[in-house]
């Protein structure tokens, strides 16, 4: 008799028997969100800006970006935040510790990083290097499955936009 594979999942009671997959796959991205949240805030913690949020650390990467003024809506579309209240907080909080600024053109608010901001992104590199890409290289795993991992990620991330349009319309 076969042996079926047991699925690794937070809530049985969510398993579909059309797809016990997405149910793993829901799994992995609570595990790997939480991680990833947990590694950015330790990464910064050791580049030297200590309390700070996942939130506003990738506020800060993004605003860096190729060091060019940011509307807030287009920072929120860009890193998929839907309630602007929390990254208009996180960038007040970033622009109170010097490392973001923000500039008043007509209506609208721009912002960008200061030399501290870009600085402190240049220590999290190293951190991440030093850390992060050295354990990558222990792992096995290839830049191409990194590759591809990041590539279904983006596709779920449509396909739980979509089923939140439809949640909402209920």
């Amino acid at each position: 008799m076969p042996r079926h594979p047991t699925k690794i999942v937070s809530s049985e009671h969510l398993v579909s028997e059309s797809s016990a997959e997405l149910s793993e796959f829901e799994y992995g991205l609570i595990m790997a969100g939480n991680a990833f949240n947990r590694w950015m805030v330790r990464c910064m913690s050791a580049a030297g800006a200590k309390d700070m949020t996942a939130v506003e650390v990738s506020l800060l990467h993004h605003v860096s970006h190729r060091d060019r003024k940011k509307k807030l809506a287009d920072i929120c579309f860009v890193l998929n935040i839907e309630d602007t209240h929390v990254a208009t907080y996180a960038l007040k909080k970033l622009v109170a510790r010097g490392y973001v600024k923000s500039e008043k053109t007509g209506k609208e608010v721009f912002f960008s990083a200061t030399p501290a901001g870009r600085e402190l992104c240049g220590k999290y590199r190293e951190v991440r290097e030093a850390c992060l890409i050295a354990t990558l290289r222990e792992s096995g795993l290839s830049n191409e499955q990194i590759g591809e991992a990041a590539q279904l990620m983006r596709n779920a991330s449509g396909l739980y936009d979509t089923a939140a349009r439809a949640a909402a319309s209920l």
